[in-house]
């Protein structure tokens, strides 16, 4: 049986529906580490989204080694830097503030949680998707910020990173999830209506 947190056990906790509504990324964390316990309540959180045909395909990663998150960050720096691949964004405002010398990737977030997929399926990526999004919502709910970082993706998945980080080459790494405490007030911004195709 999973120990479900409720509110009568924290009474800051909020409801899924509030969760839903004030989870925003955050890109300014202070220094304070988010618990082993807290962390496993989330992952717990996480597992609980839904996977096809049961395969549970997630694993996962907690890094809060700050020498190491400022490897990765300056890894995924260079090979960004060393890319030929996109010259536009070679050139862009974003290229020259992602490669500038005081830029953490990470934003100086104190954890990363990294969500990977074991090759199970077809559905194996979309699945950890499902639980990186049930493990933001459960920080959010605690009180908690996250951002998924995109940009580390690509380094994650070398070759040399997955043997210096004990990810077995069928691992994939699908999202790096940086959590911690907001160095700021969140300001919440407007969504677009759903955009409704048809309802036939």
């Amino acid at each position: 049986m999973h120990n479900i947190p409720t509110n009568a056990a924290n009474s800051d906790n909020l409801s899924v529906i509030e969760a839903i509504y004030q989870r925003r990324a955050v890109r300014n964390f202070t220094n304070e580490k988010t618990s082993r316990e807290r962390i496993l309540q989330l992952l717990d959180a996480a597992v609980q989204a839904p996977t096809a045909m049961h395969e549970e395909p997630w694993e996962f990663m907690v890094i809060q080694d700050t020498t190491l998150l400022k490897r990765i960050s300056e890894s995924a720096k260079n090979a960004l830097n060393l890319s030929t691949d996109k010259p536009a964004l070679t050139a862009s405002a974003m290229h020259q503030r992602f490669t500038a010398t005081d830029f953490n990737i990470f934003y100086n977030a104190p954890s990363l949680v990294l969500v990977c997929a074991k090759p199970v399926g077809e559905f194996a990526s979309a699945d950890c998707w499902l639980a990186a999004e049930n493990l933001m919502l459960a920080a959010c709910a605690y009180g908690l910020s996250t951002c998924v970082i995109g940009f580390a993706v690509q380094i994650l998945n070398t070759p040399e990173w997955k043997k210096e980080l004990g990810i077995a080459d069928e691992i994939h790494v699908i999202a790096p999830i940086i959590l911690g405490v907001a160095a700021e007030r969140v300001v919440q911004v407007t969504r677009k209506k759903a955009d409704l195709l048809a309802w036939k």
